[in-house]
């Protein structure tokens, strides 16, 4: 095992939260842990990847005549191997001056500069619609939608209760808060819930977390009732999250949740569920994880 150091300033508080399943915070902003090689290569590679705008330092140790090793990723600083020797060298920034350049060429690289602007900036207000649904099981063939939500790109939501005669289990009202009453009161027929669901996702991109089951669902409803299912592109980001976070201890949705540092106030509420799996998505797309 290797014993390491992490220091991180200016970092985000998911990575810190994210570093301390793997490492004691003994100080802050100051890790220490007993980890393999591969963990100590992965947890370096997540710093990388989410430590924003902040800096960090790794010293870990090993089998060299100084008996440790360091990265890190300060930019006024730089490691140095010197016969096997690691020392910091200090770096100077120094201003570029470019010469010979003339008004055409200066004039086409900031046009240049001007259209990947554009584009990044085309990419982050592209639109697209979280969904989510609450049901009374797991079995798409047999068990019933109680709830459906959705939150689009923009904050405007949309969430209804479908009102159908049925005995919702024990478990899945202590779960969801939704009972047989609520959906005598407050429900609205499942044929004009499909239909607003239909109008208000448009042909933007549907997101979710766990698709595959919210669409087994909806599609199955949408057929029952004689309407068309929804054709929009699918981005589930269950398969994306896996990809990307490989320690997590598992993969639902508040776990990931917190690991992104997203709250999600009323969990398994349809419209609080969509609203926490829209906040993941623009982080991922942020991180540029997603793209949609």
């Amino acid at each position: 095992m290797i014993v390491i150091t992490l220091t991180l300033t200016k970092t985000p508080p998911a990575l810190r939260g994210d570093l301390t399943r793997w490492c004691q915070e003994i100080q802050t902003g100051v890790y220490v842990g007993d980890v393999s090689a591969r963990v100590r290569d992965k947890l370096w590679e997540r710093v990388q990847t989410n430590i924003g705008n902040g800096e960090a330092t790794l010293v870990y140790n090993t089998n060299n005549e100084q008996g440790y090793a360091f990265k890190t990723t300060r930019k006024s600083k730089q490691v140095v191997d010197l016969d096997g020797m690691l020392f910091v060298k200090h770096v100077v920034n120094q201003e570029t001056v470019e010469y010979g350049f003339s008004n055409a060429a200066k004039f086409h690289k900031a046009h240049k500069a001007e259209r990947m602007r554009a584009s990044v900036a085309a990419t982050k207000q592209k639109d697209f619609v979280a969904v989510d649904i609450e049901t009374t099981g797991l079995n798409t063939e047999s068990d019933q939608i109680l709830s459906i939500g959705a939150v689009k790109h923009d904050g405007t939501e949309f969430y209804r209760l479908i009102k159908q005669d049925i005995d919702v289990p024990k478990q899945i009202v202590e779960l969801t808060g939704i009972t047989p009453a609520m959906l005598d009161k407050e429900g609205v027929p499942l044929q004009d819930v499909l239909g607003e669901l239909t109008d208000f996702v448009g042909d933007v991109p549907i997101v979710g977390y766990n698709f595959r089951f919210d669409s087994a669902f909806l599609n199955r409803e949408y057929r029952k009732c004689g309407m068309q299912e929804l054709k929009n592109e699918i981005k589930d980001l269950l398969p994306v999250v896996k990809r990307k976070e490989k320690f997590l201890d598992n993969y639902k949705l508040q776990t990931v949740l917190s690991n992104y540092g997203i709250e999600n106030k009323v969990p398994h509420n349809a419209v609080s569920d969509a609203r926490a799996t829209k906040e993941l998505a623009m982080k991922l797309i942020k991180n540029r994880i997603l793209v949609i």
